[in-house]
């Protein structure tokens, strides 16, 4: 145990010579200060990259028709896929893994040509046809009125909710737009709702300037038929969307009648093996922000143990008085290990004291700046201090152990000796 007399040998043998001990102690300082940050640092990579997903339903996929490039059962190379209605009924029925099935049908574009208008302003929108499930994959906030329903897709109506970017261009502040009128391409929609795309995804002003059509009213208003533009679709949480893609553009070449082997023409992103691509590489930089850390503490750990043999050799004669009045091998050694333990800890949990203090200032500069691109929310969890406070246990045993067992191997009497 460390008693007054104990602590005050340990206090007076590091401050000995004060400015060496203070450079072995700043070797275990900045190791532990710089794992800390640079966990910090990923952390708010991580976060940063993940907000820009959102609340988007990243087990998904989208797929669209493109050109074929191989010939099949009497159909020419490079033909056009086109999906249609009963596509989406045939996946939901052969796989119930899967949670959404979205149709979707679009018209025009954002900075496209003019197709929307009201009164005398006009303006260039994407306009898409969509289901109700849309939202649950791709969230938005919906600032007034409500989304597209089921009872707007059976009877057809004709009603659309518009992003906030749709009511700037359209509408003078403060007008209510909820049950105003707009065209599009000539044909009048009454609006139904309005929204506000999330400002922490890369696509928001395109989505901003985005109106939301009941996709069969899409379909009839603008002649597409049964025609399906592109898919959203989401699986179960329990089931990887991943796993399941070969099987989703196995029953879509099927059901368009493509070449097997036709890897062209049905076009897909798949968010969830996107995503997944970027949690791996921020599992190896936190690996690596581990492995940094971890070298630079050892360089710390080897000038506490050069500094431990140097008091060791400098205290031969007190190690000698105290062994021949009857100190242990196992006393003398514990006093090493006890003055190696309060270097480490001491100088360590300064580390992580220093860490926390930049982690603060970081996140202070953060909220009075606002929002970066790809950064947010650095920050170390409780679990990786308690691993650091273990790592600095073990790390000060080690370094103390070889010191002490070299001072428990001189003889008393050569100890005495020594001048």
């Amino acid at each position: 145990m460390l008693n007054k007399d104990r602590w005050n040998e340990i206090l007076e043998a590091l401050s000995a010579n004060p400015f060496r001990t203070l450079l072995t102690a700043f070797g275990v300082f900045w190791g532990i200060f710089i794992l800390v940050v640079l966990l910090a640092l990923t952390t708010g990579l991580r976060n940063g990259v993940s907000k820009d997903f959102g609340d988007f339903a990243t087990n998904s996929i989208f797929m669209w028709g493109q050109g074929t490039s191989k010939p099949y059962k009497g159909l020419p190379k490079g033909r056009r896929v086109q999906f249609k209605m009963q596509d989406v009924a045939v996946l939901k029925e052969k796989l119930p893994q899967l949670k959404y099935v979205s149709p979707r049908g679009q018209l025009g574009g954002y900075n496209g040509a003019n197709n929307v208008t009201r009164n005398e302003k006009t303006g260039a929108f994407t306009v898409s046809g969509d289901y109700p499930e849309f939202i649950k994959q791709q969230p938005m906030d919906i600032t007034k009125g409500r989304f597209i329903s089921y009872s707007d897709i059976n009877e057809k109506r004709k009603g659309v909710v518009i992003g906030d970017g749709v009511v700037t261009s359209l509408f003078n502040i403060g007008e209510n737009p909820i049950g105003e009128y707009i065209k599009i391409n000539g044909v009048n929609f009454m609006i139904i709702g309005t929204f506000n795309a999330p400002s922490n995804n890369g696509d928001s002003e395109e989505l901003a300037n985005t109106i939301y059509v009941p996709f069969t009213t899409f379909n009839q208003v603008f002649n597409r038929g049964d025609e399906v533009g592109w898919m959203a679709i989401t699986a179960f949480d329990e089931y990887s969307i991943t796993s399941l893609k070969p099987r989703i553009l196995e029953i879509m070449r099927e059901q368009r009648t493509i070449h097997p082997e036709d890897d062209r023409a049905i076009g897909n992103f798949d968010r969830a093996e996107a995503f997944g691509r970027i949690t791996g590489l921020f599992d190896i930089l936190k690996f690596v922000g581990f492995f940094v850390g971890g070298l630079i503490l050892a360089s710390g750990m080897i000038g506490v143990i050069n500094i431990l043999l140097i008091s060791v050799k400098e205290r031969t004669n007190e190690i000698g008085v105290r062994r021949a009045l009857g100190a242990t091998p196992w006393q003398v050694r514990w006093q090493i290990i006890q003055e190696s333990l309060i270097i480490t800890l001491m100088s360590g949990m300064a580390g992580v004291a220093g860490g926390a203090g930049l982690i603060w200032i970081m996140n202070y500069a953060l909220e009075q700046s606002g929002p970066v691109d790809n950064f947010a929310n650095p920050s170390v969890n409780i679990a990786v201090i308690i691993t650091a406070l273990i790592i600095l246990i073990i790390s000060g045993i080690l370094a103390g152990l070889f010191p002490a067992v070299r001072a428990t191997k001189i003889k008393p009497v050569d100890a005495l000796r020594t001048d």
